[in-house]
């Protein structure tokens, strides 16, 4: 087989090997802002070194298992977005190096603090009781190094700590440092190794390459990641038929508050959720934690991130749907430099045009990313806030491609069960959704469910409209008292006792205040009035109809008066002395099946 030799070469544009990629003992090749595609495999001998910088990345044509090999190493910058005390979820694009053949197993000895173009220091692994990372010298603690591969409890977290014990693939968690380093390895890049909160990490090993497969189970998370030396296409490793008989269709994102405590029962956070179909991020809602990990209250959310490429090192959660193995493969290997209008961020929020086409983006698969529109489909975000504290951003996606039950890698499942939830309802599937897609009809009606395990006040609103008309307005329907909601220009506002509501509650685009069948000969027919002076509700019946039954809620639903079989009287008095201030909604249904819905407040001042 052709070799191609490379000895202190510096390479200044993008560079195919068309066969292997051969780097002599002692040797090395240096990549500054550009791509470097080989073929099939890479073998970097003893001292022979493989440098990425200012934004450089390796891809591969491998099928099937990775191929790589040597005792020489690559090396590339990837920065954390935390300090000491919060975590990152990350994926090695490396693995030991040794004269194997294939991916070898991550640990964070093979971590690096960078202090010149090409050189740098080992990180220091701190004792196992030391929980603090520092910056300068880098030192790590290896007591936050864990893994989760198909589990569904906090307890189920394996340990790994300063052990190569990360399989190829396999994500990790990792906490960030305390302090600052001033260094710049790269001028060119000028990056500080940590301005704060931002750790800079030089991994060396023998680059991951070919397949990578992790095992999943239904109804269980593990904890996966990009594996490579380069951006990954994340829409493709979700899409691929494969993966999707495996998966329920998304990735899940670790979010966090900063709290500067190791103290389990002060943290706070929750997993975002992103849909390859739509393209929509839907942003973590924050919960606090028990000292055994279980939810306690709702804090707050996350942002928005953009993750349709997933940068070097980005680590996050899929949850399976069946037994099996989910592969990572080369296929999925993009040339995309991180970034917000790339459409790639480890952790670092902005905005993204969405109007544009992608530019040319080299890729393995061979895919014409300029035919592929950026962004996201059109969308609504509906956040629901929980007792005046915690929110549930939430996502109506709208496609034309859309059904009514679940479609895959548009609906996005609720990734725990919180001790309250705002969601949508999909036919036939017992989960709750956070995000969901429709094809949009005025008339479409979307069952949402409202669930808490102690009386709850919910707050609905409208917070995001994108790429959709502005002004469409958007209802919260109460199918018990007839209620629209405009939640796009106010908030719904309604404290609901413990329990799960699935059945009294719709989105609407429309608002039908009065559902009858004759609207007309109805609206002649009844008269409605509160008189708030001598706390007393008339009715006027002026066309005698004969009302078989006459009900009035208050705003949670509870019927506060019921008159069955009134007849066919002129007027009808009942007295409201009792009742609280507020909103009430009177429903009155006659024998000749005429249903009448009119709201009225009641109020002492």
């Amino acid at each position: 087989m052709k070799k191609i030799i490379l000895s202190a070469l510096g390479l200044l544009g993008s560079f195919t090997a068309f066969s292997q990629m051969y780097v002599s003992p002692n040797s090395y090749v240096f990549v500054n802002d550009q791509f470097v595609f080989v073929k099939q495999n890479v073998n970097l001998q003893n001292n022979g070194n493989f440098f990425l910088r200012n934004n450089s990345q390796l891809l591969q044509g491998t099928t099937g298992v990775g191929a790589n090999t040597g005792a020489g190493k690559l090396s590339v910058f990837q920065e954390g977005t935390v300090n000491n005390f919060q975590y990152n979820y990350w994926c090695s694009p490396v693995g030991n190096a040794s004269a194997i053949v294939g991916n070898e197993p991550f640990g964070i000895t093979m971590l690096h603090q960078p202090n010149s173009v090409m050189g740098s220091t080992p990180a220091t692994i701190l004792a196992t009781n030391n929980y603090n990372g520092t910056a300068s010298p880098l030192a790590i603690a290896p007591y936050w190094i864990w893994r989760f591969v198909t589990s569904n409890a906090y307890a189920q977290w394996a340990y790994v700590g300063s052990a190569t014990g990360i399989n190829a693939g396999e994500g990790f968690t990792m906490k960030g440092t305390s302090g600052t380093d001033a260094t710049i390895a790269h001028a060119v890049e000028n990056v500080q190794n940590n301005t704060g909160s931002k750790q800079r990490y030089d991994f060396r090993g023998k680059p991951n390459d070919g397949n990578m497969a992790v095992a999943v189970s239904a109804g269980n998370f593990t904890l996966v990641g990009n594996p490579y030396p380069s951006a990954i296409d994340l829409n493709a490793y979700l899409l691929d038929p494969a993966n999707a008989a495996l998966i329920n269709g998304q990735a899940y994102y670790w979010e966090q508050v900063t709290v500067n405590t190791h103290t389990l029962n002060q943290y706070q956070g929750g997993y975002g959720i992103y849909n390859p179909v739509t393209g929509i991020y839907t942003p973590a809602a924050f919960w606090t934690y028990d000292g055994y990990g279980s939810q306690g209250v709702p804090v707050g959310s996350g942002s928005v991130f953009q993750r349709r490429f997933s940068p070097i090192g980005q680590g996050f959660m899929v949850m399976g749907t069946a037994s099996g193995n989910v592969t990572m493969k080369n296929n999925f290997r993009v040339f995309v430099k991180e970034g917000v209008v790339n459409q790639s961020q480890f952790a670092r929020t902005e905005t993204v045009d969405n109007s544009e086409y992608f530019p040319e983006i080299p890729n393995v698969a061979g895919i014409d990313y300029t035919q592929i529109k950026k962004g996201t489909a059109p969308y609504i975000r509906i956040h629901a806030m929980y007792n005046n504290g915690g929110v549930r951003p939430t996502t109506i996606a709208f496609l034309d491609t859309a059904t009514d039950g679940f479609d895959y890698g548009a609906d996005g499942r609720s990734p725990s069960g919180e001790a309250a939830e705002f969601y949508y309802i999909l036919p036939d599937m017992p989960h709750e959704y956070v995000a969901t897609a429709v094809k949009f009809d005025i008339d479409k009606r979307i069952p949402v469910g409202f669930r808490c395990t102690a009386q709850t006040n919910f707050k609905l609103q409208v917070k995001d409209v994108v790429d959709f008309d502005a002004n469409q307005n958007v209802y919260l329907h109460d199918k018990v008292t007839g209620v629209y909601y405009d939640i796009k220009n106010n908030i719904f506002d309604m404290t609901l006792p413990a329990g799960n509501n699935t059945t009294r509650f719709e989105v609407t685009f429309k608002n039908t205040d009065v559902v009858l069948n004759n609207p007309n000969e109805t609206i002649e027919s009844f008269t409605v009035y509160q008189n708030n002076q001598n706390a007393m509700l008339t009715i006027y019946n002026t066309l005698n109809k004969d009302i078989t039954s006459l009900m009035m809620y208050d705003v949670t639903g509870k019927v506060v008066i019921e008159k069955k079989n009134l007849g066919t009287g002129d007027s009808y008095e009942f007295s409201t002395a009792g009742l609280s201030d507020g909103v009430y909604v009177v429903k009155a249904k006659t024998k000749d099946n005429l249903d009448m819905s009119k709201k009225v407040i009641v109020s002492r001042r």
